[in-house]
């Protein structure tokens, strides 16, 4: 099976997808901040790397994800400032893809935002700037030539999930469990043929394997 390296393994997407994918017999390895987190990672089966995004370069990004098959960006500055927002959402992605380049990974999958997020209240300029710096991201990544999805997922909620999602192009905004995502994940790298595309994701009334299975391209 694949090895898959998880920035944003500690969080509520990333921490839900390492199990998945252990399940499913490929071999995981997750970045970390914290020492205390290494335990934890390796006792849900996966193999521990230390880094911080507001301080790693593209070499190490490099150091990391030599040899993967995969990698999956799902971590976030989650509101912690601007610039935890633009070295994180913004620059991580961007020193992913120069990582990937100069090791051959092919395939990354990223988490994003729904376009419509936050458009039903006030916003201030930290929100308008998480979003841009999100913006960019995608635009770097589809423009990379890589093995891409970006997965843009409704407003989070840190529940498990029911495995039933809503998943297309194109969607009417709406919430989204984190394990839901997840498992949307899980299915998508155990569809490598989906490639370079984007789908807004919520909860639905569709399993997982379904709506994955539906995005492929005739």
């Amino acid at each position: 099976m694949a090895d898959i390296v998880i920035i944003g393994a500690t969080g509520g997407v990333g921490s839900r997808l390492i199990p998945l994918l252990i399940r499913r017999g490929h071999s995981v390895t997750g970045l970390h901040r914290k020492d205390e987190q290494a335990d934890a990672l390796k006792d849900a089966g996966a193999t521990p790397a230390k880094g911080d995004l507001m301080e790693m370069s593209a070499d190490d990004f490099a150091a990391i994800i030599k040899g993967a098959d995969a990698v999956v960006f799902s971590a976030g500055a989650a509101g912690s400032g601007a610039d935890r927002t633009s070295m994180i959402d913004g620059q991580g992605p961007l020193k992913l893809i120069e990582a990937a380049r100069a090791t051959g990974v092919k395939r990354i999958y990223l988490v994003s935002v729904f376009p419509d997020a936050g458009r039903d209240r006030d916003t201030g300029e930290g929100f308008e700037h998480y979003m841009r710096e999100k913006k960019k991201a995608d635009a770097a990544l589809a423009s990379s030539g890589l093995d891409y999805v970006i997965i843009r997922p409704g407003t989070l909620q840190s529940e498990d999930g029911n495995g039933q999602v809503a998943a297309g192009r194109a969607l009417t905004y709406g919430d989204v469990a984190r394990g839901n995502v997840a498992a949307f994940i899980a299915e998508l790298i155990d569809t490598p043929e989906i490639r370079q595309d984007i789908f807004e994701l919520t909860d639905g009334d569709m399993p997982v394997d379904v709506a994955v299975s539906n995005l492929r391209r005739i």
